[in-house]
């Protein structure tokens, strides 16, 4: 097994990354290896994903045909100063409210941050126990989405304490008040538990392809940069 976090000088970086397997992954996730032929072997690979698959960043053009899409947004849209919010005060299935921001991080965020939302109730997203009695998960609605726009934020993430499938109203209103503002959101993030720190630099990347809606991306942590750490 590889490790996920590393040690660089002073600084900690931590791999938040879901590894894909071909093999197993239910979203469509194909490989086709070939031989270009000749003397020297030269491998390509025809990789036949979806933009949805594995960790992801979804960009404002998943929503509607009139919004951004990957390659119109500046680089600078998919890293900065993220802000782990691990919420512990709500019961299970409870909606997130702005009084639970408050409680949880009203005085950390700044504009332009990445905030990644979480709680101790964990299940793994977009699986068959998805929405089941075993499924504790907290539920982001409107209410969540008002405030962290107002906040000005630039990414939403989550861990797998919130749940992004509850029912169609609360996270068709979550998506709309922040992906027409051009806030992005990564989801399917991983490791969250090796974070040494809960204010960090991180980075998510995804290709700029003209037309595309979301693209599967690396992300990462660093910990340990000054001006990305308080």
């Amino acid at each position: 097994n590889i490790m996920n976090s590393y040690k660089m000088g002073d600084l900690k970086v931590i791999d938040l990354t879901k590894v894909l397997d071909p093999k197993t992954e239910s979203r469509r996730c194909g490989l086709t290896r070939f031989n270009t032929g000749g003397p020297i072997p030269d491998f390509h690979t025809i990789m036949d994903l979806t933009s949805h698959l594995g960790t992801h960043v979804e960009c404002p053009y998943h929503h509607n045909d009139n919004w951004s899409d990957v390659e119109s947004l500046p680089i600078t849209t998919f890293m900065g100063r993220a802000i782990y919010v691990n919420i512990t005060h709500m019961k299970p299935n409870e909606k997130i409210k702005s009084i639970d921001l408050e409680k949880a991080c009203g005085d950390r965020i700044k504009k332009g941050d990445i905030v990644i939302l979480d709680s101790p109730m964990k299940l793994a997203p977009f699986t068959p126990a998805s929405n089941t009695e075993d499924d504790k998960r907290l539920f982001i609605c409107r209410e969540t989405a008002q405030w962290l726009k107002e906040k000005g934020v630039k990414c939403v993430g989550f861990g797998d304490g919130v749940s992004i499938e509850s029912n169609n109203e609360d996270v068709k209103a979550f998506h709309d008040v922040l992906m027409e503002v051009n806030v992005v959101f990564l989801e399917v993030l991983k490791n969250l538990e090796e974070l040494s720190v809960d204010t960090f630099f991180m980075s998510y990347s995804p290709l700029p392809i003209i037309g595309l809606d979301s693209c599967p991306i690396r992300a990462y942590a660093i910990e340990g940069l000054i001006e990305f750490s308080k």
